[in-house]
């Protein structure tokens, strides 16, 4: 790790008096966390260009799943996702990974019919190499959590022992027209069952054109939002999921890295117009070479500012760094931590996560708080 700043508490006069009441956490409950979304598994040919590939390695993924995961690998938090499951190989490839990282399924079966589905999807991801950057692409023809409705799953089951935290996000918002409602459905539930609950915007335009396209985005999400305490997601994605006005994106630059006075400014703007929540919170990054980045994060908690330390990081996968930092960023909530320390956690999982193979964690929580303190990539004997 190379050009390590510190955290930061940052001057938040402005924003003070949008936050009417704290964040409140409930302290015990059977599940610390339940996520919302699909799951997918994604084919990685590693440096190679599909184009070029003659194999690839099998990640289970699926953006809402993956923090789940993380809290509960990682971070030894008692985790849940409620998903739909297609009951066929690929369908029992992804089950079987998802117990082995600790998550414990509420699924809604559906019945594949051996040829057209409905199906487990399929995220198609190289990972790039220097100036030549990742490709990401998909096959979500006819999958199952597309096909997911108000009244399919059992939220009273899910929460019967009591949850803490539950999550969704936008990529399963928008995979159809009725994922959208099927989160506003488990987060009322989750409200009713005492939870706090949290969204990560995640836009991807690829995703809302193939049916709804931007309009139906902004109604969607903002549908959504009203019940959310706990929003992730950067200026892009504040701008195309909320429809908030703000600077022009520029995505990877020296700009988006360090202009965290526009970010806040946006996040007033947000929290005006949704006046409950609670926290906002983002990565930040830019991109000097596919494997090498700049990266750090910035947070509002409750009124106040923060900024986690700026590092470089050497990149070895990108997929999940995103997840990975909302999962450490939640865990320190969940575990007690202030918010200063909770950002940086978020920040450390999220940098760790980058140096795997994989959308998911294989770090330790004692790896994470000892890079969160500064530590060295010094061997450790």
């Amino acid at each position: 790790m190379a050009g390590f700043w510190p955290a930061a508490l940052i001057n938040s006069a402005t924003l003070n008096e949008a936050m009417s009441s704290g964040l409140s956490i409930r302290s015990s409950g059977e599940l610390d966390f339940v996520s919302l979304g699909a799951l997918v598994h994604r084919l990685d040919p590693g440096a190679l260009p599909f184009r070029k590939a003659t194999h690839f390695d099998v990640h289970v993924s699926g953006a809402e799943y993956n923090v789940a995961a993380n809290l509960a690998d990682c971070f030894r938090m008692k985790t849940a996702i409620a998903s739909a499951m297609a009951d066929y190989p690929i369908g029992d490839l992804i089950a079987e990974r998802v117990r082995a990282m600790g998550v414990r399924p509420f699924y809604k079966h559906f019945r594949h019919d051996g040829v057209h589905g409905p199906n487990m999807a399929t995220v198609y991801s190289d990972r790039g190499f220097g100036v030549r950057p990742a490709v990401v692409f998909y096959n979500r023809s006819n999958e199952a959590a597309a096909l997911l409705k108000p009244g399919d799953l059992d939220w009273a089951a899910i929460f019967a022992g009591g949850v803490r935290w539950f999550h969704s996000g936008g990529i399963f918002a928008s995979l159809s027209e009725t994922t959208g409602d099927v989160i506003v459905e488990g987060m009322r539930a989750a409200k009713a069952a005492g939870a706090v609950v949290s969204f990560d915007l995640n836009f991807r335009e690829k995703l809302w054109n193939a049916w709804g396209g931007a309009r139906d985005a902004v109604d969607v999400v903002g549908r959504i939002v009203e019940h959310v305490d706990v929003l992730v997601g950067n200026e892009e994605d504040l701008q195309k999921g909320l429809g908030i006005s703000g600077p022009e994106v520029e995505k990877g630059t020296a700009k988006e890295l360090f202009d965290k006075k526009a970010f806040f400014e946006m996040i007033a703007r947000v929290v005006k117009k949704h006046p409950q929540i609670k926290a906002v919170a983002t990565t930040l990054r830019e991109v000097l070479s596919t494997n090498r980045h700049r990266w750090s994060a910035v947070a509002w908690v409750d009124g106040k500012q923060y900024a986690a330390p700026v590092c470089e990081l050497d990149v070895l996968d990108r997929v999940g760094g995103g997840d990975g930092f909302a999962s450490g960023f939640f865990y320190g909530l969940l575990a007690g931590e202030t918010a200063e320390q909770a950002i940086t956690l978020g920040w450390a999982h999220g940098a760790l996560l980058t140096t795997y193979p994989g959308d998911t964690t294989m770090a330790t929580l004692e790896q994470v708080r000892a890079f969160a303190r500064g530590e060295s990539a010094r061997i450790q004997r």
